[in-house]
Parts: C-alpha cells; structure tokens; sequence
C-alpha cells in the first residue's frame, strides 16, 4: 500500500504570521500540521524580474514548511489586478458587463501559472496531495500534468462558478474543459454551482459519467459541492469574550441595531441593501423606532475601475439617506470603509437585532454563519440573507431575500426587528444546527478524504 505523503496546499497569499487566524487559514494550519506538508503562495511583494526568478523563499520550517513566490509589478498588474479580478471575478459574479477582454493579461496570468507549476515541480514528492485554492489557478494543474506530475491534485473553488450562458464572454472558454480536467476533484461550494459546472462541461465536450465523475478527453476526474464552515466554537468564545464591543456604539435607549459586514465590491449588493434600509426607514410603522444601519466595508481592489464606482456611490446614498433621515442624536447609517478586528466583530455581531447579508452573488458568505454563532440563544438576532448566497442553501430559517428588490428587503427587516423572540430562538436554533454539522473541520476533512480516493490516471 502506497504510504501517504504530504498535503501541499496552494494559495494566492499566505500566512505569514507564527499563528495563523481566521477560520479558513486556521483549518488549513492545522491540516498540514496533522499530516505534514508545504504551503505556498504569493508574498505579497512586486520586484524586479531578476528578483521573481529566485523561485521560492523558505519563511517556515515548522510544523509545516511555507514557502512564498513573488511577483512583478507586471505580474501583478495583468495576473492578479487584470485577468483574476477584472476577468475571471465578474464573469463568475454573473457580472459580464464589467469584463475586461485583454490578450496581455490572460497571457501574464497562464505564464504565471506556468511559473508557480515549475515552482511546484521542484519541491512535490511522490504521493504527495496538491490542494489548489481559488480563481488564480485555474490553469494550474494542466500545467503540473505538462511537467510529467501525477500526483493527485484537488481544486477548490471559493466564488460561484459562472453560468454557462455568461461563458461565451471569456475568449478563453474553450480552455477552460482542459483546466478543469487537469485536477482530480473539483469542489464548489454549492449544488447550484456544480450544476452549472456540469452544464458547462457537456456543452463543451464533456462526458457526464456516475455520481459527479466526469470524462474529458483522456482524463476522468469528479466535481462536487463542499459547503465551507467557520470554527464554530472559536467564533463563540471570542463573542462572549468581547460582548461589551457593542457599549461603544452608543446606541440611545430602545435602538435597533441592523448590521452589514461585506469587502466593498460590487458583488455584495450593497447600493441595493442602503437603498432597501432607506426604504424600511421611510415605511416602519412608528416614525419614532430608531434603527441603525452599521455597515462595515473594507476596501478590496481599488485599483480595478468598478471598485472606484462602487465607493461613489455608498457614499451618495449614505448622505442621501443621512440627510433626510437623521436626527441630532441620530445617524440612521454608520457606514465604515475600513478594517475592524476580527474580535471587536464577534462582539458587534452579537449586539446586533439583525444582520443583513444580502450579496447579488457569492460563493457561500461566512458573515452569515459567523453572525448565527456569535448569537446569545436566549435571545437571538435575525439573520436576513439573500437568496443568492451560497449559505442560503443551507440555512434555510434565515429570513430569505430578492436584493434586487428593495421592498422585499425593507419588509424582512421590519418583520427581523419585530419578531417575536420564541420565533427568533426557534430560528437561531435550526440555524446554529446547521453550522455546526458542516464546521470548517468538517469541510477540510470531507474535502481530504474525497480527494485522497481519486485516482490521478488517464481514463479507459
């Protein structure tokens, strides 16, 4: 029996620090550290290309080793700022409008991939497990098969997988079945996004075989929906730990507090979600209910044009909605365009009577599973979620939205502040249930354990 090797896990950026955070990068750790293994990923840094040819620098030993590349400002620009995030990330979005068609970039992105598989070549071993994170890598694993590697490779995949009909936008369409079939297993966060992947598939020359196996060209390999969780416990304890964060806010006698808590990108509906919360305001049955919107939106990519058009427009319609609504003790919505502490969140998260995650398209959104797990069960807030989150599918006692109307939304957060509080805790009970069955721990582990099965050969 081959005896297991290392997992070797691949991602855009990597933790630098000695003790990793968040519920992903913890997971992650701590899978390595069980098994052993490498982890690599971009530093961060632009340099010179003489600098980026030095391949990969050592900046751990242990438990694991973690290794970082770097790129050039070229690199940077037509890899992760154009073909990453102003092609592939709106395409996925379902946002084609706002996709940038540059041969330059796609280019620079499949010669990055190229690189970062030479990388790769150099430090995998026989029986080694690759697990390759996120858009940034699509073309990876065809271009390990290229190199004669043969070990299995997984993919997983954060963001929705994209309609097939939203496809024929990307003059790299005809690619992508050869990128795909390269890995092993493909995991998605959703049964909607397997869906799509399988059509995409057939109508490209994809065999559909039994139970998620698929058959292209010479290569058989499988997609399927991992649901990804949060430390469910973890997020508890720093809720309790840090429940005076909401004394800071200074919220008058017998006001509400609705919380949103998103990057600033044009995926997470958040022009839609002002704009509903303006409408609840100007329709809430008694004028003198004070409710308050604290929204908290770091930036992301401001470089990419659509993130500019983003920024201008929260901002109009927040003093839009300030100045008809707002009183001299009273500003209806706190909008915070930076980085608040994971902890200070926690605790935000449990003073709030309601949370609204209401994004246009999304790969799962963990805000809605970490506002549910920061709640105190004897008497909860309402989580209002969009029905375009890929949470919704399992968190179905969450308050379901359309946010593309603002009605609807403005109607569930005058339902999620007047709700009684057994329908409340009977919600939240259903709710922590489900987080808790598909914890972070659960997904890495499921993940690993279908991956570890799949057979990295050519098919019959």
């Amino acid at each position: 029996m081959e005896e297991e090797g290392r997992l070797i896990v691949v991602s855009n950026r990597i933790p630098t620090e000695a003790a990793p955070s968040g519920g992903l990068v913890v997971a992650l750790h701590d899978a390595l550290k069980e098994r052993g293994g490498v982890w690599i990923g971009n530093s961060g840094k632009r340099v010179y290309p003489e600098e980026a040819a030095h391949g990969l620098t050592q900046i751990a030993k242990t438990p694991y080793e973690r290794y970082s590349f770097d790129l050039t400002e070229e690199e940077h620009q037509g890899f992760y700022l154009g073909y990453a995030n102003a092609t592939l990330w709106p395409l996925f979005h379902h946002r084609t409008d706002l996709l940038a068609v540059d041969p330059d970039q796609a280019r620079v992105y499949r010669e990055v991939n190229d690189r970062v598989a030479g990388l790769i070549a150099e430090v995998v071993q026989p029986g080694d497990v690759i697990w390759v994170h996120d858009y940034h890598f699509l073309p990876l694993a065809e271009a390990l098969r290229k190199r004669g590697v043969m070990n299995r490779i997984g993919f997983f995949l954060h963001i929705p997988f994209p309609n097939p009909s939203d496809m024929p936008a990307l003059p790299e369409r005809k690619q992508m079945p050869g990128w795909l079939s390269s890995f092993d297993l493909i995991g998605l966060q959703t049964r909607r996004d397997v869906s799509n992947a399988l059509d995409f598939l057939r109508d490209n020359g994809a065999e559909i075989l039994l139970r998620g196996k698929m058959k292209y060209q010479d290569r058989t390999f499988e997609i399927a929906s991992f649901p990804i969780g949060i430390d469910v416990d973890g997020f508890v304890e720093a809720a309790e730990a840090h429940a005076d964060s909401g004394e800071h806010l200074r919220l008058s006698p017998g006001e509400r507090l609705v919380l949103g808590v998103d990057r600033l990108d044009y995926s997470k509906g958040l022009p839609q979600r002002f704009a509903a919360f303006g409408e609840y305001l100007s329709h809430r049955p008694d004028p003198q209910i004070r409710a308050t919107l604290l929204q908290i939106a770091p930036p992301s990519r401001e470089d990419v044009e659509a993130y500019k058009d983003i920024r201008q427009e929260l901002e109009t319609i927040t003093g839009r909605v300030n100045g008809e609504m707002a009183e001299l003790d009273w500003t209806p919505i706190r909008y915070i365009r930076r980085n608040i502490e994971r902890e200070i969140l926690a605790g935000l998260y449990r003073r709030g009577d309601a949370c609204l995650v209401t994004p246009l398209a999304d790969g799962m959104n963990l805000v809605a599973k970490e506002f549910v797990a920061a709640q105190d069960g004897a008497d909860p807030g309402v989580l209002i979620l969009s029905h375009f989150a890929g949470a919704a599918e399992q968190m179905e006692a969450a308050l379901m939205v359309n946010p593309y109307d603002p009605g609807e939304t403005a109607r569930a957060i005058e339902q999620a502040l007047s709700m009684p509080l057994h329908e409340r805790q009977s919600r939240h009970l259903s709710l922590m249930q489900s987080i808790r069955e598909t914890d972070i721990t659960w997904w890495t582990r499921t993940y690993l354990a279908a991956l570890q099965q799949k057979a990295p050969v050519a098919a019959n």
